[in-house]
């Protein structure tokens, strides 16, 4: 049985995001385009499927529960039939999870068994259905491809488990052989219907198409599952959502399989921030999980990362520095702040640091510079970081010192 899509563990309502960010061009925006959001993470699975990347059993339980413990709507666990390993992470996480937990599986019966087995709430089974993956990866013709799944998702529906059918390159598929295998599914009483952007070559505007096509041939939900091979993963998925899609499959970080998936983060703060959307998630937790993956899959998180990149929240640029010192809302979106996703805003200090930021960090490490101290120090400090030098606080403490600026404590020693 489907759960109801609204449901949230925050049992009260959000306090509404500010709308600064709407007061100029967007200012005819009055209501989200977008009724709500459900995330099903998929970093265990397509994550884990990153060149390079494995996770333990352990890491694969900490990222589990923290996603569980942050909201999250659906946890796709793994691939029960890869492995004994597998099989036993999946089936410990469906056990000692309070969210919905699914397990992938070809149209094969030995994966769905497996499924099964594992005691998930979700088994999500997969075919081929473009002409170019039936041919030369599945071997298979298109009526053995509906087939097979028609055959697994009643296999699934029999034992009164939740199920999800993806027709794998959904975005290469013959719309015709796409509307036929869909409508088959769904005859087969499917609960859920992905669309996969399998070599990420949607755009935003097809796939919204996309999306509308396929919800003439299913009285399935629809969830979408987009790739970043062109770098819009998190705006198909976005787009998805105005379509009418009630979910989106996403990983931490945007790994997954060549250039990723789209990003949680991302996903998430989108419909928070953007769209004004509960998603019931716990944001300020985004960093926390953030580096809780990057450090088990071995994928460093870009500098200039959206939402949890070190460089999200920063700023050298004395412009940016002195109105964010200011007000945060003059250089940052004002509707998506550093707290609310776990993070810490930081000036940095380098070859474009204006003023303002010199004396705030100074202040902040205890001096109490005049104007002309502050004016010697922000030469010095833009000199540093002209020979790509990066300006620690022992750097500007040293250079503080060396320019004679008082400190709080010599006040005190002289007391």
């Amino acid at each position: 049985m489907i759960r109801c899509l609204n449901d949230t563990r925050r049992t009260l309502r959000r306090a509404p995001r500010r709308v600064e960010f709407f007061q100029g061009t967007l200012a005819h925006i009055t209501e989200s385009e977008i009724d709500g959001v459900r995330i099903f993470d998929t970093t265990l699975r397509d994550g884990e499927q990153s060149p390079r990347t494995s996770f333990s059993y352990e890491e694969k339980r900490d990222i589990a529960a923290t996603l569980d413990e942050m909201g999250t709507h659906v946890i796709e666990a793994g691939f029960p039939v890869n492995s004994d390993a597998e099989f036993e992470a999946v089936s410990d996480i469906a056990a000692s999870t309070d969210t919905t937990v699914c397990g992938l599986a070809r149209v094969v019966d030995k994966d769905v068994e497996a499924a099964l087995d594992a005691g998930v709430e979700m088994v999500h089974v997969f075919v081929s259905t473009s002409d170019v993956q039936l041919a030369d990866s599945m071997h298979a013709s298109k009526e053995e491809a509906v087939e097979r799944a028609v055959a697994s998702v009643e296999r699934v529906k029999d034992a009164g488990v939740e199920v999800m059918f993806s027709p794998m390159d959904a975005t290469r598929t013959d719309v015709g052989f796409l509307a036929e295998i869909l409508s088959a599914v769904d005859d087969a009483g499917v609960d859920w219907v992905n669309i996969p952007d399998t070599c990420g070559v949607a755009t935003p505007t097809r796939f919204a198409d996309l999306v509308r096509e396929v919800r003439q041939h299913t009285d399935a939900h629809i969830d979408v599952h987009a790739h970043d091979d062109f770098g819009l993963a998190t705006a198909n998925a976005m787009a998805g959502f105005e379509a009418g899609a009630a979910q989106a499959q996403v990983s931490v970080n945007g790994i997954g399989e060549r250039a990723g998936n789209a990003a949680y983060e991302e996903v998430v703060m989108s419909a928070e921030s953007l769209y004004d959307v509960d998603t019931g998630i716990d944001t300020k937790r985004i960093t926390e999980l953030s580096r809780i993956v990057e450090e088990a899959s071995d994928i460093p998180v870009p500098a200039n990362k959206p939402v949890v990149g070190r460089n999200a929240f920063s700023h050298e640029s004395g412009i940016h520095a002195a109105g964010v010192i200011e007000n945060s809302d003059t250089f940052e979106p004002g509707v998506m702040t550093p707290e609310m996703v776990g993070a810490q805003r930081e000036f940095v200090l380098g070859k474009h640091t204006g003023a303002h930021s010199v004396r705030k960090r100074l202040e902040d490490a205890g001096f109490t510079p005049d104007d002309g101290e502050v004016r010697a120090v922000t030469r010095r400090v833009k000199d540093f970081g002209a020979e790509k030098e990066r300006v620690t606080t022992d750097v500007l403490t040293r250079i503080a010192r060396e320019e004679g600026v008082e400190h709080e404590d010599d006040t005190e020693v002289r007391a």
